[in-house]
């Protein structure tokens, strides 16, 4: 039995391992999709902060430029500039203009294009007239080349503001936006939780806090999500984006929940039928145990008795032996009182198993208690004087009249002292009490026997136990007695308490209720075991 409770303990080690095991894989990899979300949001952030950076820029200069030159830049494009006769009197020349205006893509693209505004026009005039044309062509292209020089050097300008950027971070960075594009993000990926953000840098490898979110230096931290800001910056101290969620660690826990509360319960009723059925298997165990010892003390009650009569009967028929009446009246007392002694024994075990079964009668009248408790103590005490023992009596109950069946009540008080009696020492103090309290008649049944350990008082109350005392049978009994008088006692509408120490002696009250004929009336009453 024992390899079989090693074999499903390490079952059920195993078993709870894999559990274990399984949980803290499922929530690393949770945590592991969490984390990495989190660094694609904050990415997503930077990309946004950097396109937010360009366009302000851009607008800046294209403001800037329409301050200097509202007209723009104009180059010229040459269209249909064909004479339609040089030898004719008279000659037409067309032309067109046309206006560049510069389109910035602002969302990644880093390339300008053109779209073209052409403005046509007509001059007419006479051959003669022709090279003059060309002359104003040619001032206007000059004064356009200019005015497209000076565009080239604004977007270079600009080129170097956009990369090479010398303006403190401070200034580059809109709190505003920042604080509404990580809302965005992390609602936008399903994530409800409370953060924390701040700027750093760290110069010659200290770390300077540059910007935070408030609360930000009061809470404790122990996971924070870094990225570059920037990214494309050339020739510059990197800066760092840096949040933290405060309540990170219960967020994942919650996450991981979903699974982990059923498998810790499933778990949990596992464990406990592992347990119920150790628990069985020792119940079981222990049963068998008192089942054995039952048999043994049961065969050695009833084989006392039946040794005796046979050892009388012998000597009535053996011839040698005279058979003076004075012979004849001794071994037939012997034979009478052990023949009560095995009914007794015999008639104790039916009792105990009718009234187990629910199948006992009690007959409820109303007599005193003080008056039972003489009788059973009359009959009682020449058992503690042949060991010249102490059997003190202190009946001072004033209103000793209960309602209960009197047949059983007095195996109940002859049971408590036939306990007293043999679990005493050699020379045995039995003192018997009777005591009124508020509503009942209590009676005490005191001795200085060996006691009995605190770990074994519950017990004493069950059906064939008897406290251990290892092999020995100088102590007889099938351990009923005790069963038989707590079921009684709670027929009764009462309770016994014991109060017993190793070596020092116990003590038996029983508290049998005064006004329980309310309860029972005068008729009978079924036992319910």
């Amino acid at each position: 039995m024992v390899t079989l409770i090693l074999f499903m303990a390490l079952v059920m080690t195993g078993l709870i391992l894999v559990q274990i095991n399984s949980i803290q894989k499922s929530s690393r990899i949770r945590e592991e999709q969490f984390d990495q979300t989190v660094r694609q949001i904050l990415s997503q952030v930077v990309r946004r902060m950097e396109e937010h950076e360009r366009v302000l820029l851009v607008e800046e200069e294209l403001f800037s430029a329409r301050q200097q030159d509202s007209s723009g830049v104009r180059l010229p494009s040459f269209g249909n500039l064909i004479p339609r006769s040089l030898q004719a009197a008279n000659f037409s020349l067309s032309f067109s203009y046309s206006q560049t205006a510069q389109i910035l893509q602002p969302l990644g693209n880093k390339q300008f294009t053109d779209s073209i505004i052409s403005l046509q026009g007509t001059t007419r005039g006479r051959p003669g007239d022709f090279p003059s044309a060309f002359d104003k062509l040619h001032d206007y292209n000059l004064q356009q080349q200019r005015l497209l020089e000076q565009r080239l050097s604004d977007n270079f300008r600009l080129f170097q503001r956009l990369f090479y950027r010398s303006r403190p971070i401070e200034e580059r960075i809109d709190v505003d936006f920042l604080t509404k594009t990580l809302g965005e993000e992390f609602a936008y990926q399903g994530i409800n939780l409370d953060y924390r953000y701040a700027i750093k840098t760290f110069p010659a490898g200290q770390e300077n806090t540059i910007s935070e979110s408030p609360d930000y230096k009061t809470i404790k931290r122990k996971k924070e999500y870094t990225h570059v800001l920037f990214p494309n910056d050339i020739y510059e101290i990197p800066n760092y984006l840096v949040v933290y969620f405060p309540k990170r660690s219960g967020y994942l826990l919650k996450a991981t929940g979903i699974m982990v509360i059923p498998t810790f319960i499933l778990t949990s009723l596992l464990i406990a039928i592992f347990a119920y059925t150790i628990y069985i298997i020792f119940k079981q165990k222990q049963l068998s145990q008192i089942k054995n010892d039952f048999i043994n003390n049961m065969t050695h009650e009833l084989k006392t008795p039946i040794s005796t009569i046979s050892l009388a009967s012998q000597m009535l028929q053996d011839e040698s032996i005279s058979n003076t009446p004075k012979t004849i009246s001794h071994i037939s007392q012997v034979i009478n009182q052990e023949s009560k002694r095995l009914s007794y024994q015999v008639e104790k075990v039916l009792q105990t198993a009718v009234f187990n079964e629910g199948r006992l009668k009690l007959r409820f009248r109303e007599f005193n208690l003080n008056e039972l408790v003489k009788t059973v103590i009359d009959s009682f005490e020449l058992r503690v004087k042949d060991k010249n023992g102490i059997l003190e009596t202190n009946l001072k109950a004033t209103d000793s009249n209960i309602h209960g069946d009197e047949v059983h009540i007095t195996n109940v008080v002859f049971n408590l002292l036939d306990n007293a009696f043999k679990y005493s020492n050699n020379t045995p103090e039995i003192s018997v009490t009777t005591e009124s309290s508020k509503g009942s008649v209590i009676l005490s049944v005191r001795d200085k026997g060996i006691g009995i350990s605190r770990e074994h008082q519950d017990q004493i109350f069950e059906r064939f136990y008897r406290v251990p005392t290892g092999n020995l049978h100088n102590v007889k009994g099938f351990g009923l007695g005790l069963s038989y008088v707590k079921k009684i006692v709670e027929a009764h509408n009462g309770k016994i308490i014991v109060d017993s120490a190793v070596n020092k002696g116990t003590k038996f009250s029983i508290y049998f209720p005064i006004n329980n004929k309310n309860n029972h009336g005068t008729k009978s009453k079924t036992a319910v075991g």
